[in-house]
């Protein structure tokens, strides 16, 4: 697939990509408490990179990675699978919540949960699915006409 040579769409994914990976990470972090978490955050994500290399090519997409998305796709079903592991640890059933409450500077705590690493896993598993999907189909080559 080559890329879009209008100055607009490059110009407009040079803004809107950072703000989607902001904004799917915003959806990822308050996923577990509220409407969000790891599937809707991956598709928020995988949509600013499809952008991205819809402006701006494979090998440009590809750079910004810098990993293959299959490792994506690894990552996140392992770090899914690591979530269950602290419930049947302590003899609880599989994917029952487990929450710990890290202290902050200043007095404060950051809850943190085996929901949000199973999110977290998603949001990657997610993630490396598309890009998998889109860039795979956007190196085929074009039949000849």
């Amino acid at each position: 697939m080559r890329e879009a040579n209008t100055l607009i769409l490059r110009t407009a994914a040079l803004i809107l990509v950072p703000m989607q990976l902001l904004f799917s990470v915003f959806l990822l972090l308050r996923g577990h408490d509220e409407p969000g978490g790891g599937f809707i955050a991956g598709l928020v994500a995988s949509g600013a990179v499809v952008l991205f290399l819809f402006s701006y090519g494979v090998s440009a997409t590809r750079e910004l990675l810098r990993v293959d998305p299959r490792d994506f796709l690894g990552v996140g079903l392992l770090i899914g699978l690591v979530s269950i592991l602290p419930s049947l640890m302590l003899g609880q059933p599989a994917m029952t919540a487990q929450w710990w409450e890290i202290p902050l500077p200043g007095g404060g705590y950051y809850k943190f949960s085996t929901p949000l690493i199973f999110d977290v896993g998603v949001y990657l598993t997610v993630i490396g699915s598309i890009l998998t999907m889109v860039v795979g189909l956007s190196e085929s080559e074009e039949p000849d006409v």
